[in-house]
């Protein structure tokens, strides 16, 4: 599928999207912006965006070959990206730092779980913010590339990331949504390792924040090619891709044809009826308390330090995807409640002061539609 950017008529904010992948295309957080036939993921030092923006895809893919045309924003503490993210945190980077417009960083990480030797840096041949390029993700059950410009410039083989303590390979190989972003590596509420490796805080007084009001990112276009799901599969329907255990593992996923709909935002996997309290009800009577439902990256961008995914042991519903899948002074502004800080990629394995522990590397969600833990229900 080819997702252009010539309006924001299939992007649904996050306060909005419950789960029907047929209404939206992408779920966002922050502020994205159209101009001139591309969208714009915004940073500015207030308002919306004032933590970035996220646009999240409303399907998920299970292998395939995703590519987006995009442009970098620029300047020190600002990070684009461009990632696919699984809900167990399995995840496939292209990042780049503002201070290196040369450079597009790529990383992996299994379960979220932080290693200092799975990122490389890709030359590129002109600016990533001045010019359009096309990166491109070739994600198969035993190898993924990752490639600019048509020229494969990365290879990674599942069998090479085989881990002798665990007894698996540390491979991406759960379903997951493409997601872009911009975000303020350089946030003073970020570690001092991750702020480092963002090129210092972020300077709100550069040239994009003066003339526009904020930093920008600039994508084109997506586009997604799944393919098959990986044989012996457990195939029950069309619909949706549910963890069938808490492993996080490939052969524990299925395919169904479950709902992945909720009735308000109050609902999860395992409760996708949960409404709020009718306005009649008896005003004294005590309002149930209830754990609002998230998924992974919404006021972020990829890994948060803040949230938890949840591991309770149960089959839980959630959506998914699997068959869907300028340099100038004359980019439009936009102003705009701070979201909360996160980092993302290389960022989170950038110093030992920062969380080494896989499950400190976890999501900083916003509201959304299903997911409730580890375990989900998948849009396909």
């Amino acid at each position: 599928k080819d997702y252009k950017f010539t309006s924001l008529d299939g992007v649904a904010p996050n306060t909005k999207y419950l789960g029907d992948a047929e209404e939206s295309n992408w779920v966002s957080s922050g502020q994205p912006e159209l101009y001139d036939g591309n969208v714009l993921l915004t940073l500015a030092e207030t308002g919306p965006s004032s933590s970035g923006t996220l646009l999240a895809s409303t399907s998920y893919v299970w292998y395939g070959k995703i590519s987006a045309q995009m442009k970098s924003s620029r300047s020190k503490g600002v990070v684009t990206a461009f990632i696919l993210m699984s809900d167990v945190k399995d995840e496939i980077d292209f990042e780049f730092v503002g201070t290196d417009l040369q450079t597009a960083e790529t990383n992996y990480y299994f379960q979220g779980i932080p290693d200092y030797d799975n990122g490389e840096d890709l030359e590129v041949k002109s600016s990533t913010f001045e010019d359009f390029h096309t990166y491109e993700l070739d994600w198969k059950p035993e190898q993924l590339t990752w490639s600019v410009d048509g020229e494969v410039m990365r290879t990674l083989k599942r069998s090479e990331t085989w881990n002798a303590t665990t007894n698996q390979y540390h491979y991406p190989q759960t379903p997951s949504r493409v997601m872009l972003s911009l975000w303020p590596g350089g946030s003073p509420k970020n570690g001092k390792g991750t702020i480092e490796w963002a090129g210092g805080l972020v300077d709100w007084t550069a040239q994009d924040v003066q003339s526009f009001g904020y930093y920008y990112a600039m994508v084109k276009d997506v586009k997604v090619d799944c393919y098959d799901p990986p044989r012996g599969v457990n195939k029950t329907g069309d619909n949706s891709y549910i963890y069938t255990s808490d492993t996080g593992l490939n052969n524990s996923v299925a395919i169904t044809d479950d709902d992945t709909v909720l009735a308000s935002l109050l609902g999860t996997g395992t409760d996708m009826d949960a409404d709020y309290p009718d306005a009649s009800d008896d005003a004294d009577e005590p309002e149930p308390t209830r754990e609002i439902a998230t998924v992974p990256g919404l006021t972020g961008a990829g890994p948060g330090t803040n949230g938890h995914p949840g591991n309770d042991g149960n089959t839980n519903t959630v959506p998914a995807g699997g068959s869907s899948g300028t340099g100038t002074d004359s980019a439009p502004g936009a102003q705009g409640s701070s979201i909360g800080g996160f980092s993302q990629g290389r960022a989170a394995a950038a110093t030992e002061n920062e969380a080494s522990n896989p499950k400190e590397r976890g999501f900083q969600g916003s509201i959304f539609a299903a997911l409730v833990a580890v375990l989900g229900l998948l849009v396909l």
